[in-house]
This record gives structure tokens, sequence and C-alpha cells, in this order.
């Protein structure tokens, strides 16, 4: 069943600028009122289609002609200070939207704009990323870490030196998780310096520092100037290339406490990826301290899930027993929709967890070049618990249904693809 959105003011007369900006803030409300991450207008042969990212799953809105859209996304583009003229090359920029009393969710509150432009076979498309600035998410406690996974990322963040990596596919809420881990070691005892490409929220107190590929400020050349700042805490957005791996490993090596993205399928890919670009294996054993893979799974609303008895249906969650909190497990839940959730069964999303713990085996197998699924499997072996484990619980607790676990999770098991 389709998203129901509420009716779009007229774009016909769209003489000026202002007007305008009138109809992209009503989009922005919008958007921000459905709780979505992204806004998007995208060019068609005949039209545009204008269209949310709604739970990680792209919903359409409206469509407008080829001269409305254009007019929207010039306005766009002139708030963000962005050149009007390029409309063959990508751009990038930024605008903070004060929606105080405007958004149902963001009464009070400014949104960040990231606002992103490329060619297309039919016209210029734009993404635009609304980033909240006052969000609650950024806190452990938010995360939708179950409490075994909290102990361990706690304990992972308040070792005084190591690297953290931080795996998924985009969209997974990677960076958020890092800003998460950063708010939690920010109690004005470290020094804490990050680089991003781009800077997505402001933290007070933290030296934030961004990318600028057009000055010559990349990755790597940032990472060694903050080496010589004298900080505690690194934060890197990504690694994305051979000196930057190398630079982050030294970093922690040389008692720095080193967070940061990488992309990889699981936690235990993450030592190969970082082992292709280059990093020597005994320093990537002594310098790595644990690795969070993650994905997010789209929650249920509370208002209309509806329960379905397994009671009868005993090894449904035996891989999890242990973990399960009393009286969960027999039952599962899906999703109805009523018009609190606009008719789609999910209210929000939660992350899901695997943290892979660097023990004294999990070094040596490091350090011995061993395969991905060996050290997945002494990871499982050692206690942690994996994707496709997070998510069950998830799904024993009423969190999420077994349509999400099957969309993000691989049926099969996943450490045999190695």
């Amino acid at each position: 069943m389709s998203v129901v959105f509420e009716e779009i003011p007229s774009t016909e007369k769209l003489p000026t600028v202002e007007t305008a900006e009138v109809v992209f803030r009503h989009l922005v409300r919008q958007a921000l009122d459905l709780r979505a991450s992204d806004l998007y207008f995208n060019w068609n042969e005949d039209d545009v289609t204008i269209a949310v990212r709604h739970l990680g799953i792209l919903k359409q809105l409206t469509h407008v002609s080829r001269s409305e859209g254009a007019r929207l996304i010039n306005s766009t583009k002139a708030m963000a200070g962005m050149d009007l003229a390029k409309r063959n090359q990508p751009q990038d920029g930024r605008y903070v939207l004060d929606v105080a009393g405007e958004s149902e969710v963001n009464e009070g509150h400014r949104v960040d704009l990231r606002i992103s432009t490329i060619p297309t076979l039919f016209g210029e498309d734009m993404s635009i990323r609304l980033l909240q600035r006052d969000s609650a998410l950024l806190s452990l406690n938010n995360l939708g870490l179950e409490e075994r996974n909290h102990y361990e990322m706690s304990g992972l963040l308040n070792q005084p030196g190591g690297l953290i990596l931080v795996t998924g596919p985009s969209g997974a809420g990677k960076t958020t998780t890092l800003y998460a881990g950063l708010r939690h070691l920010n109690d004005g005892t470290r020094k804490i310096n990050t680089i991003e490409d781009p800077i997505e929220y402001t933290l007070r107190g933290v030296r934030q520092s961004q990318v600028n590929l057009r000055r010559g400020l990349d990755f790597p050349e940032l990472l060694r100037s903050v080496m010589r700042q004298a900080p505690d805490v690194i934060m890197v957005g990504e690694i994305r290339d051979s000196v930057t791996a190398e630079t982050a490993v030294r970093a922690a090596n040389s008692g720095h406490l080193v967070l940061a993205t990488l992309h990889a399928s699981i936690a235990a890919a993450a030592v190969d990826s970082m082992l292709t670009y280059g990093v020597a294996p005994h320093f990537l054993a002594t310098s790595l301290l644990g690795i969070v893979s993650q994905r997010l799974v789209r929650t249920l609303c509370s208002e209309c899930k509806e329960r379905f008895d397994i009671s009868a249906a005993d090894g449904t969650f035996e891989s999890i027993r242990q973990w399960l909190q009393p009286n969960r497990g027999q039952a599962i839940h899906s999703p109805l929709g009523c018009h609190r959730c606009h008719e789609q069964g999910y209210s929000g999303r939660t992350g899901v967890f695997e943290i892979l713990r660097v023990t004294k085996e999990i070094r040596r197998l490091i350090f011995n070049g061993r395969s991905v699924r060996e050290i997945h499997d002494a990871a499982i072996d050692q206690g942690m618990i994996d994707l496709r484990r997070a998510t069950l619980l998830k799904l024993a607790h009423g969190i999420t249904s077994t349509k999400e676990l099957t969309r993000l999770i691989p049926t099969i098991h996943v450490a045999a693809e190695y």
C-alpha cells in the first residue's frame, strides 16, 4: 500500500524564486514529518519525480513538470550558494533551514540540508540529505544496541588507544554510530579531532575538519595534519585508500584512539579490506580493538502490529535462546498499517549490530593472515552475536518483522560466502 501524503500545493504558478522557496519548504516539512532521511528531485523524459527515502525505502511524493522542477532545483541551488549555470558537472552544497514550529518532529529546531546534484540523461538530479541538528539519535542508548552489545561498545570506547572500525553498506547508520561514540567520549577530558566528508553534525568541543578536494585537502593530508595537533581521539569519516588506512593504523599504534568507517559486508571482512589496502598484518593485529558491523531495520508500529503465536514451534528462536528476555520468543509480529504510521506498519528504524572484539586468538589469526571465515567463526565461538542472530533477537522481542529479516540479512549463513 502506498504512503498517504499530504496534498502538495500547486506549482503551476512559480514566477518568482520566493514562490519556489515556499514550495520547497513545504516539501522539506513533509519529508521531516514522515521522518524521511532524504529528499530527491529526479528528472524523467516528460516530468520530474519528487521522492523521499522513508525508513530506508524510496517513496514517490509527486510529479511536477520539467519547468517547475527546474525552478525548484534552481531555487534550492541559489539558497545553498551553488552555481546555477553549472548543470553538466556534479556539485555539492549545504543550507541550514529553520523549521521552528513548521514540523511535527522538529518544532523549534533547525535542519541541515546536504545537497548534491549530478547530470543525468534527462536533466540535473538533486539529492538532499536531511540532518536534524538536535537529533536524539546521537547517543549510544538510542542506537538499538542490545544490553550485551552496549556493554561491549562502551568497553571498546573506553580504551586509551587503538583502532575501532564501523562497517556496513551505505545508509546503514555508520556515521550516526561514530557520532554517538564521539558524544560518549566528549566529556572535556580528551582532545578529539575529526576528518569528515562532509561534516554532518556539529559537536561542541570537538575539533572538526572537512575534506576539500578543490583545495587539495583529502583524507590522507588532513589525517597527517591532525596527527600533529596532539589529539587523544581521531575520527576518520571513511577509510577509502591505502594511505589513509596505513596512517590510521599508525596513529592507533602510537597511542591514539582512532574511530573510522569502512565498507565491508560483515565485521570479519573488515580485516580483509584493511589488508587489501596494504596494511601490514602485524600492525593491524596489534592496533585493532574491535569491529562493529551494522544494518538498519524498520521497527513495527506499536499501534497496529499484529501478533502471531508460535509457541508450538519451539525451535524458531533456539539459536538465540540464551539471550532472550523472559517470556519472549513465543510470538512474532507483522505490519498491518494505520493512520499513525501512514499505512506502512512501520514507525521508525533501529540498528542491528555484530561486535567483533579482538581477543588474543583473533589477533593471532590476523597476524597469520587467516581467512575471513576463520576469523568470523572464531569470533562466534568467543560469544559474538552475528547480524542474523541479532536480527532474530529484534524479531523475538516484537521490534521488527520477518520481512525485515529476509530483506536485510542473507538467509544462507553469511560466513559461507568466504
